[in-house]
């Protein structure tokens, strides 16, 4: 195994880091650099990986750095943006529309409507509170007392 590059180990780290498979990672590095690389080349630039904890401190100090980095800033991913997907699934709408794919235009449509949440469907959502929003006022009564407000409730029926 011939010893790699800095640039190509920063490279298989920060693809280690953002969760990339070692097969996805040997085909970036034969696509960017092309170089044959194995999986087992890739896991040994994971510090989590058993094969990976001899790796030098530079190296395992640069994958967490770029793993937090990853795990904490997910808004720089634009997929993750919900205006984003809705304007990717506009795109495609009108595109399947245009290309009279009426069906495939019906569930992008559907999907929208869901990211957007529940707008699809024609379920009611009813809220039920009290006045002005707060909580619904309950009221307690014995039995005797209950057994009072009935009787007065069928004396006052003019039925």
């Amino acid at each position: 195994m011939a010893a790699l590059k800095p640039d190509v180990k920063a490279f298989i780290i920060q693809s280690v880091a953002c969760f990339d498979t070692p097969t996805q990672v040997v085909e970036a590095v034969q696509k960017e650099f092309g170089l044959k690389i194995t999986r087992q080349q890739v896991e040994s630039h994971d510090p989590t990986k058993v094969s990976g904890k001899t790796l030098a401190k530079k190296w395992s100090d640069l994958f967490h750095a770029i793993r937090d980095r990853f795990l904490n800033e997910v808004s720089e991913i634009p997929i993750a943006n919900k205006a984003y997907r809705l304007r990717a699934l506009n795109r495609m709408a009108m595109q399947t529309e245009g290309m009279k794919n009426f069906a495939l235009a019906s569930q992008l449509i559907e999907q929208a409507a869901k990211e957007v949440g529940d707008a699809y469907t024609n379920k009611h959502k009813f809220e039920h509170s009290g006045p002005n929003g707060g909580a619904i006022e309950t009221v307690t009564m014995n039995k005797d007392d209950y057994k009072a407000a009935r009787r007065e409730m069928l004396e006052d029926d003019d039925c």
